[in-house]
Formats: C-alpha cells, sequence, structure tokens
C-alpha cells in the first residue's frame, strides 16, 4: 500500500536566512546533556543577518526561518528535526530578555555548533553580557510553566500529556525532567553568574534520572520547589552576582558595527 509523505514545513526566505547565518547550534536534549536514543526529536536554532535593504531600507523585515519535518501542531518525535533561524535584531531582542532556549548557541560547546562564523564568535564572546537578574527570573517562569504541566495543574497547564509517558511511568517525566533542567540552570545563573552546558555531571545524571522514570513525581517536585526557593532567596536577598539587566549598550554596540562589516559597509 502506498502511502503518502508529509512536506517539510517551511516559513520565511531560505534564501535570505541561510547566506547570511552566522551562527546556529544543537539546542535541544543533546546540547544540555540529556538525550536518551531513540526518544528525543533533533532542534537546532541559529541567528543570521537580514540585507540592508530590509533593516535600513523599506523592504519587508525577515526576522526568522523555519524548517520542519513535522506539521504546525504536530509533536515532533525520535527522528524529526526542527530549525529556526532568527535574524539578528530578533535574536538580540530575546536573548537580551533570558529567554532560556535562545541563550543556548551563546554557551553550547564547540561539538555541536553547526554554523559559526567569525561574527558569531564575536556573538559567543558576549555571552556574559547577556545573563542578569532578569534572565534568572525568566528561568524560574519557564520551570514554573513545566512544573505545573507536570502536575496537571494551574492556568499554564495548556499543553497536554503525552499519553505514551503516562501509561509507561504515571505521569509525564518529560515535564518533570524540563523542569528540573530549568531549575538546576536557573540556579547556576543566579548564583555562579555562568550557564554550563552541558549540565554539571550530578545535575546531568539527575536529570536523567527523572527522565527515565526512576523517580518519583512527587519527589521530583519538592526538589523544583527546593531549588526554586534557594534561587528566589539568592534574587530577593541581593546574594546575585548578576546585574538587574543585560548589557543592552554594550550588544547594540556590538550588534551595529557586526551589521555593517557583514554588508561591507566602511567605518
Amino acid at each position: 500500500m502506498e502511502t503518502t509523505r508529509r512536506p517539510n514545513v517551511e516559513y520565511g526566505d531560505p534564501d535570505v536566512a541561510l547566506p547570511n547565518e552566522i551562527l546556529r547550534s544543537v539546542v535541544g536534549s543533546g546540547v544540555h546533556g540529556i538525550a536518551i536514543a531513540g526518544t528525543d526529536d533533533h532542534d537546532e536554532m541559529g541567528v543570521y543577518i537580514e540585507p540592508p535593504e530590509s533593516v535600513v531600507g523599506l523592504l519587508p523585515r525577515q526576522p526568522h526561518y523555519v524548517w520542519r519535518t513535522q506539521p504546525e501542531g504536530v509533536r515532533s518525535g525520535h527522528g524529526d528535526t526542527d530549525l529556526v533561524l532568527y535574524s539578528l535584531r530578533k535574536y538580540l531582542k530575546l536573548a537580551l530578555k533570558g529567554n532560556p532556549t535562545v541563550l543556548l548557541p551563546l554557551y553550547a560547546p564547540e561539538a555541536d555548533l553547526v554554523v559559526v562564523s567569525p561574527l558569531g564568535t564575536e556573538l559567543r564572546a558576549l555571552a556574559g553580557a547577556f545573563l542578569s537578574r532578569q534572565a534568572a527570573e525568566r528561568f524560574l517562569g519557564y520551570m514554573t510553566a513545566q512544573h505545573e504541566r507536570m502536575l496537571g495543574s494551574g492556568r499554564r497547564n495548556r499543553v497536554p500529556n503525552r499519553p505514551e509517558l503516562i501509561e509507561r511511568y504515571g505521569w509525564d517525566v518529560k515535564y518533570g525532567s524540563h523542569a528540573l533542567r530549568l531549575a538546576y540552570q536557573g540556579r547556576e545563573i543566579a548564583l555562579d553568574g555562568r550557564l554550563s552546558l552541558p549540565l554539571r555531571p550530578d545535575e546531568r545524571e539527575r536529570v536523567l534520572a527523572v527522565k527515565r522514570g526512576e523517580v518519583a513525581r512527587d519527589e521530583v517536585s519538592v526538589e523544583i520547589t527546593a531549588v526554586e526557593a534557594e534561587v528566589r532567596t539568592a534574587l530577593d536577598g541581593g546574594r546575585s552576582p548578576l546585574p538587574p539587566e543585560a548589557d543592552r549598550r554594550r550588544i547594540s554596540a556590538w550588534a551595529v558595527d557586526a551589521q555593517r562589516r557583514h554588508w561591507g559597509w566602511a567605518g
């Protein structure tokens, strides 16, 4: 019986995004060191520089490019690929707010880099300028959303649980692993002012144990809550070495210069 293969999904202009990439990395479970063979999809995220006619001219902007092996609204699974490339301006706006996924290309180990130009190397060198107490708060926000989905509670629980995980473990261990991973990373950012990729060994093994269904849901929930309290104490008590916000002026100055050089504009 012949089956119909669904076409890949594509948004944006590949002729603008792909030739002008400066940075792209793996951003899924692999970059965190918590991928389990045969279970995870493949996610990549990158940055490109729009042409000058879209930035300083009147032609439409090209803020992002998306390529997926699954149609919109269909959950990706093992063997699927999700790629998103952001224009430099859009990427920087998201990174300045501390978006946990958007920050990953700045901290990904070299083995997980797919594309890196000299400008991409410069952008990665600015990684520390993006970390702030606002970023730590953003990690806690994402953690809370995953924690609520894990427990099946809260107004943000709009994404359904994965029935195959419910049947196997009695709860959605993937939400649990995401929530605990975000808690650990938020703590590292808030207390140490850095983000380690992959996760630090002891934290990595703990998250993998949760993902494999080896830890009870209530135990995971208690640990997430305890780490969150530790982060909250550091942020509210002035114990964090981070500035309140990212270094917007430094990042903006680099972005202006980087675009001029990419376009070949002198001085």
